[in-house]
């Protein structure tokens, strides 16, 4: 079985930025207004007003990317570097 990720650098959003309850992962928890612009990111860039980031119900660390009802992949920000990653895994029967 055939699988790829997709990694996406977001840069920093500095007014955003908390280093209060970050997990040992090096992850910093994600705040209601950093899951807001993140959402707003992913419709503009992406130009698909479908999207949609939502907070995940057990982790604070992430949150999951939507189209619509279909699961996309999640978004963390890492500590260390600032940044936000989105990942998404593409399986081989996605690809046929």
């Amino acid at each position: 079985m055939f699988g790829a990720r997709l990694y996406i650098a977001i840069p920093d959003v500095p007014e955003a930025r908390s280093k209060s309850n970050a997990p040992a992962t090096g992850r910093t928890a994600l705040k209601p207004d950093e899951i807001r612009k993140l959402d707003a990111f992913f419709k503009r860039t992406f130009q698909n007003p479908q999207m949609q980031v939502k907070a995940r119900p057990r982790k604070e660390d992430s949150a999951e990317v939507y189209v619509g009802e279909e699961f996309l992949g999640i978004v963390f920000k890492d500590e260390e570097d600032g940044d936000y990653n989105f990942s998404m895994a593409i399986l081989d029967i996605d690809l046929a």
